[in-house]
């Protein structure tokens, strides 16, 4: 004897779309020309659908704004947590901050990483479609509306920690004071005395790194001190692009006494820089970094930092996308924590300050 078929239930889309929208998958089904085993399998990630017929049924379903009641489909006990690039010890603080979280409600984690894009592919959203977890933690990362449309519409919740862009005033995120932290990094370098202060930012496209160079302008105009664009540079947060603006910063023929590095790796290459150049830190060149990563304490000297809350933000994100798993709802969708200088050993006024 075969198995009896067990047929989907009625779902019926979320009570926020139309009347004349409202849909159940059997009508979504005949409105696409399938079965509605065939919708179910699109809903759940399945690969043994045509592409054309996912596509379909991907629009019908967000056209009536269907969206899976929560309860109606057991989720698995996953967090799903994706990063553009999973390669540093910033990265790593984060993982440690989700995972302090995921043990406390017994949960577990699935750790993706997008190849450095900004927007993960469509293959990790099918996976994420099959595995069903209780939420999606996306750092530095975030979805194209079709994507988010798919997460929503399968009742998944996730949040974007430190998003690149502006996430919008309907997408939760949780992030750092990074303008406050540009700031004092900067004041912090103009109080010792220095005048000539080169910056090394992040990628233009994130918002952290625009962020942190406004801080630092500000700063700069409110000491009565010019922005020279001679001494802003711009790189990816590695230690690669530090150590290669570095270079470029300090082979100019007027030179700066200090650098605010956007993050701590790029300030370790700062550091290979002011070796190579035979330069001494802090003795001839001062140094801040961004993020306050365990390795900034260990090197030689060790480093002036801004302590962006990693593990924090990370743990608050956690408890943010499982809340919102649980429907309840938070009194706001954006959370900025606040950022804090730490001054160790490698700032200290100029050798020499120039005339007035």
């Amino acid at each position: 004897m075969s198995p009896a078929k067990v047929q989907p239930p009625q779902e019926k889309a979320s009570a926020g779309a139309s009347s004349e929208s409202t849909a159940t998958l059997a009508e979504i089904a005949r409105a696409a020309g399938v079965s509605a085993p065939t919708v179910s399998k699109v809903l759940n990630g399945r690969a043994d659908v045509a592409p054309g017929t996912r596509t379909k049924v991907e629009e019908l379903l967000l056209r009536h704004g269907y969206r899976r009641r929560r309860g109606a489909s057991q989720q698995s006990q996953l967090i799903d947590l994706v990063f553009h690039e999973l390669d540093s010890a910033w990265a790593m603080e984060v993982v440690r901050g989700v995972e302090n979280v995921a043990r406390e409600e017994g949960l577990s984690l699935v750790l993706s990483e997008s190849a450095g894009r900004l927007t993960p592919g469509q293959t990790w959203v099918d996976g994420v479609l099959a595995r069903r977890p209780a939420g999606v933690i996306l750092v530095l990362s975030d979805l194209d509306a079709a994507q988010r449309a798919q997460l929503n519409s399968r009742s998944i919740p996730f949040v974007v920690v430190d998003p690149a862009g502006d996430p919008g005033d309907d997408i939760p995120s949780v992030g750092a004071a990074n303008w406050q932290g540009g700031l004092a990094a900067t004041r912090h370098l103009t109080g010792l005395g220095h005048r000539r202060i080169g910056v090394i930012g992040g990628p233009a496209r994130m918002m952290c790194s625009r962020a942190r160079l406004d801080g630092y302008r500000a700063a700069l105009e409110t000491s009565g001190l010019p922005m020279d664009s001679e001494l802003v540079r711009e790189g990816e947060f590695n230690h690669e692009d530090g150590y290669r603006t570095a270079l470029e910063l300090l082979r100019l023929p007027e030179p700066p006494t200090a650098i605010f590095a956007g993050n701590d790796l790029q300030a370790l290459g700062v550091y290979e820089a002011a070796r190579e150049l035979g330069l001494r830190i802090p003795e001839d060149l001062s140094v801040v970094g961004f993020d306050d990563l365990p390795v900034t304490r260990w090197i030689g000297p060790p480093l002036t930092t801004v302590r962006q809350p990693l593990i924090e933000m990370a743990e608050t994100a956690a408890r943010l996308v499982l809340d919102l798993g649980r429907g309840r709802q938070p009194a706001t969708t954006r959370v900025d924590l606040a950022t804090s200088l730490v001054v160790r050993s490698s700032t200290a006024p100029p050798a020499e300050r120039p005339q007035a």
